[in-house]
Order: structure tokens, then C-alpha cells, then sequence
């Protein structure tokens, strides 16, 4: 198990090295200092884990199998009787503890971290545009915005919005134009804006008005589901579900992380299974780590495949999330046990 992580370490070591260095060269000219711009990067790392983790457990697994077998101790293991269905239990115990980890400790800070930096690009858009809507015994409001300028649980601030005032019989009653608009608990406001009233006469003044919207609620609906933590997510899609609004992506994401455990005990079992060999010296370790790589590409566009499929309901989400590591430990567990039987 030491081997394991110290493999699983060392390529999460080399891959987030080569994404902070990328983002943060990137991030560096938007950027007022160079401690933001390696914050940015820090959060662009958390939100790219997930795309990676299953390949760094997949060549860790290569990787300390490759050391224990140049080093004779594979061999020793064998030679005492150990099957090997024995001695990869450490490298599948190792793999769920970093999918455990990755699930109850790591989603919940990314997250965290991504609410204090949540721009419209965070945001299912509509025609490139943020809309809000709340409908109400006494009418309609309707506010479009080109853009989020800042976002938080307690306040939510707008570019360039428009607002549509209609009563219960979808009659106009005010139009309001502001080039900032800010969402509180208490409403909409505008410190200087221009204000239509039904007859068409335009004032300019400081506005507000209250509704039943508050930041809170608008993340709530508009965020994607990798926006919510993992402990949020089952009230989070009770609530929704109760007001008729499709959750699918959203259980989706659940079960995904969930079942993070038994992803890397899928990767560490394909692992194990590219690993297996009679060979000490002249172990074609380069080989059986680049087609290893490939077959991650191919396996994470099935992952892919399958979740599209839970999100579009031609798939149960859980069975769509299930599915894809419970096929690769099958075909990896008759590999590893056809080798062993020759």
C-alpha cells in the first residue's frame, strides 16, 4: 500500500504540477497579483481532479507494480502462495480511501472555493444571458442581465439588466433599464436607474422593489451540478424535485460521487491487470503504460457516454454511473484470472 501511494503521489505530483503551471500563465494577465492568479489556478486544479484521478490511480497502480516487479518482490509474493487477488488487495483498499477522500473532503472544499469566484459562466445561460423570473399572486418580474459581476449567498450583482413589472393579467406595469442591478434578501435595487412607468413616462431615480427571489435561491436553480457539494445534494434534489424541476443531471452527479470508490477500485483492478507479467528484466513497462493510457482515453468517453445517457433519462442515473466501473473490473477480473490460470 505504501508502493501504491507512493506511485498514485507521484503522478498526481507531475499532473496537478503541469495544470497549475498552465492555468496560472494563463490566469497571470487577468490577474492583479500573483497570489490571486495562483489562487485561480489552486480552484481551476480542484475542478480538473475529478478528470484526472481515475488515470493517476490507474498509473500509480502501473507504476508500483512495475517496482515491485523489477525489484523481485512480485515475484517473492507469488512464490509464497499469494494469489493475485491477494496481493492487490492493498492497491484496491489504497483506491477506495482516495475515493473516499475525494468525495466526503475534496468536492465539499472545491466547491467552497468555487462560490466565492462564481461568474455567469457558472450559470445555465439562455441566448448568452442571465434571466430571472418569479411569478406571484399580484403579478410577474422578469429581469435579463448581459452578465454576473459577483456572486455570493447574501448578494448577487448584475450588469446591464432589465427588469419587466406585469400584473396578474400580463399587463405592463413598469420597465426598469440599470446598468447595475444587485439581488438581496430584501429584493432587486439599482442605486441610478430609468424607470417606465404604463403610460410610458421616464423617470431616473434610485429603485427597488421586493420579491420572494434571494441569491440563494437563484444559485440554487441556475448552478450545474458539479456548483453543489456532495453533502448539499440530496436535500438540494429533494427540494427541486418537489417544485418540477428536472433533476436528472443532478442525481447524476450524486451517485457519481457516491460511487468514486468503486471507480478507483476499477482503475486500480485495470491497473493490476495491465501489470501482469513472468518478466524481471526486459519488462516492456513502456508499453504496457501507453496502451494503458489509451485504454483510460477510451474508458473515460464510455464514463462519458454513460452519464449522458442518466442525464437524457435513456439511462437510470444510478445504472448509468454503476455501470462503466463494474464492466472494467468484470473484464479485468477475467484477464487477471485467465493469466493466472495459464
Amino acid at each position: 500500500m505504501r508502493r501504491f501511494f507512493g506511485g498514485v503521489g507521484l503522478v498526481m505530483l507531475v499532473v496537478c504540477g503541469i495544470i497549475v503551471a498552465v492555468t496560472f500563465v494563463e490566469r497571470l494577465p487577468s490577474n492583479p497579483t500573483i497570489g490571486a492568479a495562483l489562487m485561480e489556478s489552486w480552484i481551476r486544479l480542484l475542478e480538473y481532479m475529478p478528470l484526472f484521478l481515475p488515470m493517476a490511480v490507474f498509473m500509480g497502480t502501473l507504476l508500483a507494480s512495475y517496482n515491485l516487479t523489477k525489484s523481485t518482490e512480485k515475484i517473492i509474493i507469488a512464490s509464497a502462495g499469494l494469489s493475485p487477488y491477494q496481493s492487490a488487495r492493498p492497491f484496491l483498499l489504497g483506491a477506495a480511501l482516495i475515493g473516499f477522500f475525494a468525495t466526503m473532503v475534496v468536492n465539499p472544499y472545491s466547491v467552497n472555493l468555487s462560490e466565492k469566484n462564481i461568474t455567469s459562466h457558472n450559470l445555465k445561460l439562455i441566448d448568452d444571458a442571465v434571466w430571472l423570473r418569479e411569478a406571484g399572486e399580484n403579478g410577474f418580474i422578469t429581469m435579463r442581465a448581459g452578465k454576473m459581476l459577483a456572486a455570493s449567498k447574501d448578494e448577487m450583482t448584475f450588469a446591464n439588466a432589465t427588469v419587466y413589472i406585469q400584473n396578474s393579467q400580463f399587463r405592463p406595469v413598469q420597465q426598469v433599464q440599470a446598468n447595475k442591478i444587485t439581488l438581496t434578501d430584501d429584493g432587486l435595487n439599482a442605486a441610478r436607474a430609468r424607470v417606465w412607468d404604463a403610460n410610458g413616462a421616464l423617470k431616473t431615480e434610485k429603485w427597488s422593489i421586493k420579491t420572494r427571489l434571494t441569491p440563494r435561491t437563484v444559485l440554487d436553480r441556475y448552478l450545474q451540478p458539479d456548483q453543489i457539494s456532495f453533502w448539499d445534494l440530496p436535500a438540494f434534489i429533494k427540494k427541486m424535485s418537489a417544485i418540477g424541476i428536472p433533476m436528472r443531471g443532478h442525481l447524476v452527479q450524486f451517485w457519481t460521487l457516491l460511487f468514486l470508490p468503486l471507480t478507483m477500485i476499477a482503475m486500480a483492478t485495470l491497473g493490476v491487470a495491465f501489470s501482469q507479467t513472468r518478466q524481471r528484466r526486459n519488462y516492456s513497462f513502456g508499453v504496457k503504460f501507453s496502451s494503458g493510457v489509451i485504454t483510460c482515453f477510451a474508458l473515460y468517453f464510455l464514463t462519458n457516454l454513460f452519464n449522458a445517457l442518466g442525464a437524457t433519462g435513456a439511462l437510470p442515473p444510478m445504472l448509468s454511473v454503476v455501470a462503466p466501473p463494474l464492466i472494467i473490473i468484470a473484464a479485468a477480473g477475467m484477464f487477471i484470472a485467465s493469466f493466472d490460470s495459464i
